[in-house]
């Protein structure tokens, strides 16, 4: 197409020149005296030249007219640049019936009430964080806590309003009880607002958790999400009064250095302790290595520390009847039967009996530790160097029985639901988990947090130790029934204690733990089938 349009110029060209010869001739003839003649013989060189120029030019506009066909043909079969389409957003990976569309809800104003079981201390920092997020919010939410009596009440008021649809927006619910309101549907999956681009948790918050206090929240009955987020956490740590091991060393009535490393060495300690009271016991006639515990979770501590387990989340049955918790549980029968350790008398007997010096070990949660100071400081022995310790274990790591209440968020409406996930988010967050620890003497669920803890550390060094165990966290089976379980678990742990002649054989033995722990699996996964949604 270029070409013809360029030979098309070449002959345009000639045509132009043409005129121009023409046009001196009229202009010279219009100066002479005949102007007739002269426009009638210009006139008639005109003539002859287009003559003799007519077949150039007649072809050369026919090549025009070709090249602009041509042209014209182009631009018509060439594709109209298409207009930018606007990008379509994602459709939601969730279900909009439950969570409404996160991004477009309104949080203008809405409220959400938070069931909780805090007294005292707790309450009163539990109150303060909660007016600081509604006075500094973007949004408007209010959030107003409201203490309903302890874990029990708790449970007992959520299954009634599961009923009536009188549920608050947030509520504080143990693993097992999250599964038990999510059988009835009565909950979200948080999953949707921890991976929400704008709302959720990055991926450098996520991890600044540990990762098994998020894990002790996926609920194995429901796919593995979360149902609840952990403000907090306790754990189940051993007890121990050093000066009194210190003495027991240097006598040389134990073999090892500090507290015990594994079971064979608290047993060695207990059994000496027994034989030999502490320096400040008022009452040397009571001296005892331990005095045993005999709650559920005391039972999945010591199972843990064996390497073992309870429950089995693959098959999701409880798995009670295996050779570490048998071992575990027998070693106490058998340091009970021998006068090393005894029971516990009242409800924190243990832990008087730590504070006055008469008891060596004891185990329990590290939400006891101000009352442990408190008993040392106060008790008959007059003070002395205590701290706490992992439950001696047979693994190469501790492997710690990590447990607490986590907050739930009740299906409600997709605002309050959303509104309630922000009040989490920042009462997880490093600053208040800093206060909340402080406080409440839990864990904080974030590793960044024990940066702004070195005073504290400094003040409380048995805390200290026991958040340092933290990393090596393990928890018990989140699942519907597991209340149910740890009361047949403790009746369990009981019989093996008394010695109870299962197989009527006249002897307490190995065999007759684990006809016991066999009984415990098949009323455990009774109830577990009987509670499954």
């Amino acid at each position: 197409m270029e070409e013809k349009v360029s030979m098309f110029k070449r002959k345009y060209l000639v045509w132009f020149m043409l005129l121009v010869l023409v046009i001196p001739v009229i202009l010279t003839a219009c100066g002479g005296t005949d102007l007739e003649q002269a426009v009638n013989e210009a006139a008639q060189q005109v003539e002859e030249a287009a003559t003799e120029a007519a077949p150039q030019i007649e072809e050369a506009a026919t090549e025009v007219s070709e090249a602009v066909e041509e042209v014209a043909t182009a631009v018509s079969e060439e594709p109209a640049a298409e207009e930018p389409a606007e990008e379509a957003m994602p459709e939601p990976d969730y279900d909009t019936s439950i969570y409404g569309n996160i991004d477009e809800i309104n949080l203008e104003g809405v409220k959400v009430v938070f069931w909780h079981q805090h007294s005292r201390q707790r309450e009163e920092e539990l109150l303060k964080i909660v007016e600081e997020f509604n006075a500094t919010n973007p949004y408007g939410i209010i959030v107003e806590a409201r203490n309903e009596g302890g874990y029990g009440d708790i449970y007992n008021k959520m299954i009634a309003g599961l009923s009536s649809g009188e549920v608050p927006g947030l509520v504080v619910a143990y693993q097992n009880q999250a599964a038990a309101y999510q059988v009835a549907n009565g909950l979200v999956s948080l999953e949707p607002y921890i991976n929400h681009p704008k709302y959720g948790l990055t991926e450098e918050e996520r991890a600044d958790f540990f990762q098994a206090f998020i894990d002790a929240d996926r609920l194995p009955q429901f796919g593995g999400e979360a149902f609840g987020f952990p403000p907090n956490r306790s754990m189940e740590v051993l007890y121990y009064n050093a000066d009194w091991l210190a003495e027991l060393r240097e006598a040389g009535a134990i073999s090892f250095d500090g507290p015990p490393q594994t079971p064979d060495q608290f047993a060695e300690a207990v059994c000496a302790a027994a034989e030999n009271p502490f320096s400040k016991n008022p009452d040397p006639s009571f001296s005892l290595g331990y005095e045993v515990r005999t709650d559920a979770s005391n039972v999945a501590a010591l199972t843990f520390a064996r390497g073992a387990d309870v429950y089995d989340y693959e098959n999701n049955q409880f798995t009670y009847n295996n050779p570490a918790t048998a071992e575990a549980l027998f070693m106490m029968y058998e340091l009970l039967n021998n006068g090393c350790a005894g029971l516990i008398a009242e409800r924190f007997g243990d832990q008087t009996d730590f504070g006055n010096g008469k008891v060596l070990f004891t185990m329990g949660s590290s939400s006891g530790l101000p009352f442990y100071k408190s008993a040392v400081d106060e008790g008959e022995a007059g003070g002395f160097n205590w701290s706490v310790a992992a439950i001696p274990h047979t693994t190469e790591d501790p492997v710690m029985d990590i447990y607490g209440a986590s907050v739930s968020i009740p299906r409600t409406d997709p605002a309050t639901q959303l509104a309630a996930w922000l009040f989490l988010k920042y009462y997880t967050s490093p600053e208040i988990q800093a206060r909340w620890a402080r406080a409440s003497n839990y864990f904080p669920v974030r590793r960044s947090v024990a940066e702004g803890l070195d005073d504290y550390f400094a003040e409380n060094p048995a805390y200290e130790e026991a958040f340092k165990l933290l990393p090596y966290a393990k928890s018990e089976p989140p699942v519907a029934g597991y209340d149910n379980v740890r009361d047949a678990a403790e009746a369990a742990f009981n019989r093996i204690l008394s010695g109870e002649d299962v197989n009527g054989d006249g002897a307490f033995d190995m065999a007759d733990v684990e006809m016991i722990l066999a009984e415990l699996d098949a009323q455990a996964n009774e109830i577990l089938a009987e509670a499954a949604p």
